[in-house]
Order: C-alpha cells, then structure tokens, then sequence
C-alpha cells in the first residue's frame, strides 16, 4: 500500500491521511479526499483480487500493467503491515529493495498497539490495560514484532513505524517505549470515536493524550473506516483532530528555543581549546532564567558577608572568571546596587575577541570599578585575594568543559574564606533508547577515522524523539574551593538501573544540577529543570550496539573521567544485563584539551 499527497499540509496543521480499501481510478481518488480536506490518500498498490486477475491463467497472460502509474504519486511512503512475530523472508525483500533500489522512498511498518487476539471485550470507556504484565502480556507481542523486523533490516533510517490503534490502549510504560521508535504515522479507526452529546465524534481521554503526544513527533494521521457517528460526514472527524491539534498546551520558552533543534547532534563546546565566537556568547546572553539565579546568588553572599554596618566601608573584591562578553559583571553589578553593597571587580577572559567587547564596556559603562584581565585565569597572579569568584564554565555534564580544572587552576586567587559561585555541581545520567539517535551518530562517520570513532564521544542534544529508560541517578560531584586541590579531577562511577519494560538500549542521557550559593540552583535533569532556562541542552553518550533489555532487569553502566595535565576524557561500558565494549579506551576518538 502507498501513501500518497495531493498536497503538504500546514505546519501548524495536523497532517491527516484518508485509508481506501479499493481505489478504482488515482485521480479521482485523490481529488475527492482534498475535497473533503484530507492531505494525502493510502491506497493499495495492486487490486485485492490481484492474485485472480494477475497470476492465474488465463488472466496472466493478458497484456498490460500489473498496477498503477506512478506519474500521480508524489512523495510517498509504502505501507508494509505486520501480522506475525517472525517475518524474515519480509525483511530480506525489504532489505535488498533498500540496497538496490530507488534511496528516497520511505517504508513504514504498519504495527497494531495491541495485537488483534489480545484485544479484550470487557474494557469500559476506553480504559487503559493493567500495568506491568508478563513477557507474553499483549502490550509486549507488537513492540517485539517491530524490534525484531528492524534489527533484521539494520536499523534502517529509511523504515519507519505507523501505528495501528484500536480502542483498548497498552499501559502507560508501554506507550512510552513508542516514542522511542520512528513512529511516522498513526491509523485510527472511526470506531475508536466516541459519540458527544451533540452527536459529533470525539476521543476518550486516553485516547487524546495518546495523540497528542504522538503529534509532538510530527506524526501524520490516518483516518480510516466509514462515518459512523449520526451521519455526521468524515470531515467531522477532521475538524476535530484540528481541534485536538490548535488546542494542545502552548510551547514552552525552552521549547520555543530548541524548535529545528530536536535530536540534532551537535560537538560539546571547548572552550579552553577553541575560543568561542561571538554568536555562541550571544545565544547564551539571551537565557532569562540562568543571570537572573546567578544575580539572586550573588546579592545573597554579598549580604552574608558584610554587615548592615560595613556597608559603606567594606569593599568586596569580586573575580569574574572566563567573563566572556560581560553578562556575568552585569549581573554582579546589579546584584551589589540590589545590595546596597560595595564591590570592586575583575573580569578575567583569555579569548581576545571577547576581550574587545569587555574593554568597550569597561569604557563606556563600568568606569573603573572593573578592571579588564586578558589572560588564562590558571596563570593570572591576582594583585589581591578575591572574597568570590564568579564563573560559568560549566557544560551540559557538568565537568565537561573542564570547570573542575579551570576552578581547581584559580583557587590561589581566592582568600581563605572566600565563597565561589558556583559552590558545587553534580552530573546526571540516565539509560535511553532512541533508534532516531542511534541513526543519527551512525550517520557520523568520518572516512579518515576509526570506523566505529562516532560511537566513542559524547553528543549535546536536544533530546526528542526518546525513551528513558529510568530516572537519572548522580554520577560525578564536584565542590569549590575544592578542599584537597592536590587530587587530580579523575573519577569512577559505576550505576545500576531498573528497566520496566521489554525494550533496547542505545545509551545514555547526560544532565547536571549545580548550587550556586544557598538554595539558588540551575538544573537540567527532567525532575528538577530550572523553568524557561535553554543555555544547556542534554548530553548523549551512545553504545556502540544496541543492547536488548528484559523487563524487570538491570542495565548498570560503568564511568570513568580520566584527567591527565594535558586533556581530560570520559571512558564507558556496559556491564548487565550483558558487557559492551569498553568506549573510547585512552581517549583514542574524543579527549577535551586542557
């Protein structure tokens, strides 16, 4: 069957398809569904009598095409159902078609929810199927079919998954795992409507949650079966899926921010290596949540450490270290005028582009209260001990833009009492699958490179199209002043966590919670994120093979940051339910340069 548009949808529309059992003539076909206002058709590729008409004598024989023209098809996707556990003879087809034949056609897997034979009679108002449940449990058959089918075709970008649902819906974990696949599509059947009290066809509850976190992914919808709702035509179940779609909950500023970003890869910054240019400051400057929490942090140290009565003679020297273009002095200047506090300040910044700007605003706007530094903050010699240092270097794992180092290397600025902002930071992982993901670093690959190097670093991403696992779980602490700086920053962790359902591992989400002072946080782990912050997207550190998990077992990831004079790298692997490869031994793909 084929997926066929007369027209593309609005973006901000829900794109939605009409399924014909027989289509005697395309055109047609096609111009009546726009009509009704449907984007696209499904329609089947050959007759359903094809086997009669085409294959048996004397019909055969006759002349003549076996199907249709393609000349009245645009972009389209082919729709290929699964109806068993076991389809390798399928896979193989597919697979040859996909290495020899035409490379831009998409093929998806038609998958049912549940399993037909699984579907139970005795659901009242759509409700949803028990949590948890066996292997055999009915939720699982139909994921395992789609798992089995794509690992038969390699994890192919070109197939992707449409899902069939029906009126009884899996558990909520189990939907969950979905939206860690390629859903592309979703069937659904005027039989799955309910009846409002004016006659016009709706969804449950369930139902619209599903949907609208199915639309979230940008999946199309496939309407299918007749009307069957007071003689109300098809087009009503159209205005009410636009309905569903004008009316989900609007954007969030981070997610305002991170639009066309969406499981886009990108290389952690390194700035100690690499000085930034001006558009990366420029983005970051422009975060409301993290200046205004460094700002609250620092007004409330300045108060903490000088009295109502040394207000006017108690000046505190304040080190901005790594200002950049200056958004941090800012801060601390409106955080002592916020005060009522004196302070005397350095903004200490080795790249020289940026040190540009921060001369500019030293002359038109600090004066002399701030003097300009233009050198590495781990060889400055301070004229003074500072009472606060103030810094940003932290990444989207905490420790990976080397802020431990950085800090650790600035200490000797500090008076014995001083306080550092941030006070301390812990990293965050947490187990994923993500088939988009794991194409996505397959895509990598570099021909003057390891062949496997891609799956050896770490990636900053803006996480969508996902599955976790299990809730993040700490990895590694550090605090400044760091209380014994002779240690070096090297750290081991070795975390352990419990999977709900049948799925697979593709490898681990990256967050960080830091405290800057007090009970003034930034955060980025799910659970606690700082409201409307977007300077930081999480990190990904992917497994070389995608690892099958039971329900019910353990995935335990073993960690280490290696730290030597020179760079600093992270090493993994995966010890349960069975051992992967150690990733990047020696810092052989990836090392952060010191």
């Amino acid at each position: 069957m084929a997926a066929a548009g007369p027209g593309a949808a609005g973006a901000a529309r829900v794109s939605s398809g009409r399924d014909l059992s027989c289509v005697p003539e395309v055109a047609g076909a096609l111009a009546a569904v726009a009509r009704q206002g449907f984007d696209f058709l499904c329609l089947p590729l050959f007759h359903p009598r094809h086997r009669r008409e085409f294959a048996l004598e004397p019909a055969r024989d006759r002349p003549g095409p076996q199907t249709r023209s393609d000349l009245l098809l645009s972009g389209r996707a082919f729709l290929l159902p699964l109806t068993q556990a076991e389809n390798p003879n399928l896979a193989r087809v597919l697979c040859a078609h996909l290495h020899t034949g035409h490379h831009s056609a998409m093929f998806w897997v038609r998958v049912p929810l549940l399993a037909p034979e699984d579907v139970r009679d005795d659901l009242v108002g759509n409700e949803p199927a028990p949590e948890g449940g066996s292997e055999g449990a009915a939720e699982e058959k139909t994921w395992l079919w789609w798992h089995n089918f794509r690992t038969l075709c390699d994890y192919n970008k070109r197939v992707g998954v449409a899902l069939e649902v029906g009126p009884d819906l899996p558990s909520g974990a189990a939907i969950d795992r979905w939206l860690g696949e390629p859903v592309k599509a979703a069937f659904l059947p005027t039989s799955v409507f309910l009846t409002n009290k004016k006659g016009f066809p709706v969804l449950s509850r369930l139902h619209q949650r599903l949907l609208c976190r199915l639309l979230k992914l940008e999946v199309q919808v496939v309407v299918t079966g007749a009307p069957r709702h007071g003689g109300k035509p098809l087009g009503s179940y159209l205005q009410y899926l636009e309905h569903l779609g004008q009316h989900r909950p609007p954007p969030s500023a981070y997610e305002l921010f991170a639009r066309g970003y969406e499981d886009y890869l990108q290389s952690p910054l390194q700035p100690l290596m690499d000085n930034l240019e001006s558009q990366t400051y420029e983005v970051f400057e422009k975060d409301p949540i993290k200046y205004s929490q460094y700002q609250q942090a620092i007004y409330k140290c300045l108060l903490d450490r000088v009295p109502e009565e040394e207000k006017d003679t108690n000046v505190q020297v304040v080190m901005v270290l790594g200002a950049g273009r200056g958004p941090l002095v800012n801060a601390t200047l409106r955080a002592a005028r916020q005060a009522g506090r004196r302070v005397r300040l350095y903004a200490v910044e080795k790249n020289p582009n940026a040190v540009v700007t921060l001369e500019s605003w030293q002359y038109e706007e600090w004066g002399a209260q701030v003097t300009v530094v233009p050198r590495d903050m781990r060889e400055w010699r301070a004229p003074e001990g500072a009472d606060l240092v103030v810094s940003e270097l932290l990444g989207s794992f905490a420790d990976n833009e080397l802020s431990p180092e950085c800090l650790d290397g600035a200490q000797h600025c500090l008076k014995a009492d001083g306080v550092s902002i941030p006070r301390a930071y812990t990293s965050f992982l947490a187990p994923i699958s993500s088939s988009k993901l794991y194409n996505e670093v397959r895509a990598c690959r570099e021909r003057d490179r390891d062949p496997e190097a891609q799956f050896e670093m770490p990636y900053v991403v803006r996480l969508h199209n996902f599955h976790q696992l299990a809730p993040p779980q700490p990895c590694f602490s550090f605090q400044h002043p760091n209380p014994d700086p002779t240690q070096d920053n090297s750290r081991y962790r070795r975390l352990s966590f419990r999977v709900g359902v049948n799925t697979v591992l593709h490898g681990f989400a990256g967050y960080f919670e830091t405290s800057l002072y007090g009970d003034i946080t930034l955060s980025i782990r799910p659970e606690t994120h700082s409201p409307g912050m977007f300077s930081w997207f999480p990190i990904f550190f992917p497994i070389k093979q995608p690892l099958a998990v039971r329900a019910g077992e353990e995935v335990s990831v073993a960690f280490w940051r290696c730290a030597t004079p020179k760079k600093v790298w992270y090493e993994w692997a995966v010890t349960a339910p069975a051992c992967s490869a150690l990733h990047n031994p020696t810092g052989r793909s990836y090392t952060i340069g010191l």
